[in-house]
C-alpha cells in the first residue's frame, strides 16, 4: 500500500483534502468513488512525513459514531447502509476515510469487529471485543448504546481529571511568576537602599538578599532544573519497568491527588468490566482487557495476579481479596455480585460510588488549594515586607531617640 495525499470534490462541489492508503492511482480513485468523491489531484508521499498530519479521531467523534450506529442498528437498518449514511454525514476527513475502509472490509467478507481491528489507533482492544461480543450475541445495538453511555462518562471523567491537575498547576504557575518578579525586580531595588543605611542587617533580611541574588544570577538554572528533572524522570519511567512501577505506586499515595486518581482508576475499571461482562465477554478476558485501560502498573499487576488465581480455580472475590490492592468496597461488591449472579450490576454500583466520590473530592481539593496558595503567596510577601521594612523601622526608631 502507498500513502496518497489527495484533493477531491464531493457531490455539492466542496473541496476536500486528506490522505489514504491505496495500491495505485486507480485504486485510490475507486476508494474515493465509494466515498462519493471525485479525485482532482493527488501525490504519493512518505509515511513518516504524514505522521504529524493525520488527524486523530476524538472521543466526541466516537460518541457520535456509537450513537448513530445504535439508532440505525436498533431500527433494523442493514450494517452497510448504516455505515454508508454515516460516511456521507461525517465532516472529519480522517474518520470518513476510516468508515469508508470499514465498508470496504465488510464488503470483502469481514465482520465489523474484524474491520475495526485494522484501525487500532481509533478502536482499542476493549472497543473491538465489545463489538465482537455484540455480534456473537445478536445484541449489537445494545452494545453500541452501552458504549455511547460509557464514552460520555469517560469524557466527563477525563474532564474531571484535567480539572484536578490543571487547577493546581495554573495557580502554582501564578505563584511562581509572582515570586520571580519579586525576587528579580522588586527586592534588588529595595536591598540597595537597605545596605546604604550602614547598620547591621537581621538574619531574615540577609537571607532575603541571598535568595534574591540566587534568582538574579542563576534564574536560568532555577528554571532549567525542574524541566531537566521532569524530562529525566519521564525518560527513566518509559525505559525502566521498575521505575514505572515505583512511579505509579507513588502516584497512588501522593498527598490529596493520589487517592482521587486511585478512585478514578477503580471507577474506570469497574465501568468497563461491567460493560464487557454484560456484553458476554468472559471474566478472564474482561480482566485481560481491563489491564490495558487502568493505565497504572500497580493496578495492572494486581489484575494480572487476580486473573491467574481465577484461572487456577479460585473465585472472583477470593482472587481480588488475595491480591491485596483493591479496597474492601470493591471486594464486598464483587462478593455480592458473584453470589447473586449479577456481577455487572454490582460493579456498576462500585463505579457510581467512586464517580460520586471523585466529584466531591475534586471540589474539596479545589477549595483547599486556593487558600493554600494564598497563604504561600502571603508568606512570601510577608517575608519580603518584614525583611525590607524591619531595618527601615529600626533606623527611624534610632533617629527619634
Amino acid at each position: 500500500m502507498t500513502q496518497f495525499v489527495y484533493q477531491a470534490m464531493d457531490a455539492e462541489g466542496k473541496l476536500l483534502r486528506g490522505n489514504m492508503d491505496a495500491s495505485n492511482l486507480s485504486d485510490l480513485e475507486l476508494r474515493l468513488k465509494r466515498m462519493e468523491l471525485d479525485l482532482i489531484d493527488c501525490k504519493s508521499v512518505e509515511r513518516s512525513s504524514l505522521t504529524f498530519r493525520k488527524q486523530q479521531v476524538k472521543r466526541s467523534d466516537l460518541i457520535n459514531f456509537c450513537f448513530y450506529m445504535e439508532q440505525l442498528s436498533g431500527a433494523g437498518v442493514p450494517m452497510l447502509e448504516t455505515l454508508a449514511d454515516l460516511r456521507d454525514s461525517l465532516d472529519h476527513p480522517r474518520f470518513r476515510e476510516i468508515v469508508a475502509d470499514l465498508i470496504e472490509s465488510i464488503e470483502g467478507g469481514l465482520q465489523l469487529s474484524q474491520a475495526m481491528a485494522k484501525h487500532p489507533d481509533t478502536f482499542d482492544a476493549t472497543f473491538i471485543s465489545l463489538i465482537s461480543a455484540g455480534e456473537h450475541s445478536g445484541k449489537l445495538a445494545e452494545v453500541f448504546l452501552n458504549l455511547t453511555e460509557t464514552l460520555k462518562w469517560q469524557d466527563e471523567l477525563a474532564s474531571q481529571t484535567k480539572k484536578l491537575l490543571m487547577y493546581p498547576a495554573f495557580v502554582g504557575t501564578i505563584v511562581l511568576g509572582v515570586t520571580f518578579f519579586l525576587m528579580i525586580y522588586l527586592v534588588p531595588q529595595l536591598t540597595g537602599f537597605i545596605k546604604n543605611m550602614g547598620q547591621e542587617l537581621p538574619f531574615h533580611t540577609k537571607a532575603l538578599i541571598f535568595v534574591s541574588g540566587i534568582f538574579v544570577n542563576y534564574w536560568y538554572v532555577i528554571l532549567a532544573i525542574p524541566v531537566l528533572a521532569w524530562a529525566g524522570l519521564t525518560f527513566l519511567i518509559r525505559t525502566n519497568p521498575r521505575a514505572r512501577y515505583k512511579a505509579d505506586e507513588y502516584t497512588l499515595r501522593v498527598w490529596m491527588i493520589g487517592p482521587i486518581l486511585h478512585k478514578i482508576i477503580l471507577a474506570r475499571f469497574a465501568t468497563f468490566f461491567a460493560l464487557m461482562y454484560a456484553s458476554g465477554v468472559t471474566i478472564l478476558e474482561c480482566i485481560r482487557l481491563s489491564e490495558q485501560i487502568v493505565a497504572n502498573k500497580v493496578i495492572e499487576n494486581g489484575l494480572h495476579r487476580a486473573g491467574i488465581l481465577i484461572s487456577e480455580g479460585q473465585s472472583v472475590t477470593t482472587s481480588f481479596q488475595n491480591v491485596g490492592i483493591f479496597p474492601p468496597l470493591v471486594v464486598r461488591m464483587l462478593k455480592v455480585g458473584e453470589s447473586t449472579g449479577s456481577l455487572d450490576k454490582a460493579l456498576r454500583n462500585v463505579s457510581y460510588f467512586y464517580n460520586r466520590e471523585v466529584k466531591e473530592s475534586i471540589e474539596k481539593v479545589q477549595t483547599m488549594i486556593e487558600p493554600l496558595m494564598t497563604v504561600i503567596l502571603g508568606a512570601i510577601l510577608g517575608w519580603i515586607m518584614l525583611s525590607v521594612l524591619g531595618p527601615i523601622y529600626d533606623t527611624i526608631s534610632k533617629i527619634k531617640t
